[in-house]
């Protein structure tokens, strides 16, 4: 048995010819096992290739700089922005609190 193949044999003799799940005869505990890590390793296989796929994605957002948040500036009216300039000329007089006011 190399690496990585499903073992065939079961520790009696016997060869098993037919998939685990697809067996109508009594099937052995080590078979099950086996079937059992072998679907395994094929879904951690798996797991592993997405992964790196998104490592690989995440990577290239970042350097393109497209991987964080889009932060927009508030919209501001013009008038809005009128009022705040002219608080901000006149703050501490009574004009100034006049325009915050309105």
């Amino acid at each position: 048995m190399k690496d990585g193949e499903p073992n065939t044999s079961v520790p009696d003799g016997k060869e098993v010819d037919k998939p685990v799940e697809n067996s109508d005869e009594p099937v052995s505990l080590y078979d099950k096992t086996e079937a059992m890590v072998t679907r395994q390793e094929a879904a951690n296989k798996k797991a592993e290739e997405i992964l790196d796929r998104q490592e690989k994605l995440h990577a290239n957002q970042r350097l393109a700089g497209t991987a964080g948040g889009n932060v927009e500036a508030p919209v501001v009216s013009p008038e809005d922005a009128k009022k705040k300039g002219a608080s901000e000329f006149f703050k501490g007089t009574a004009l100034g609190e006049a325009i915050e006011k309105s």
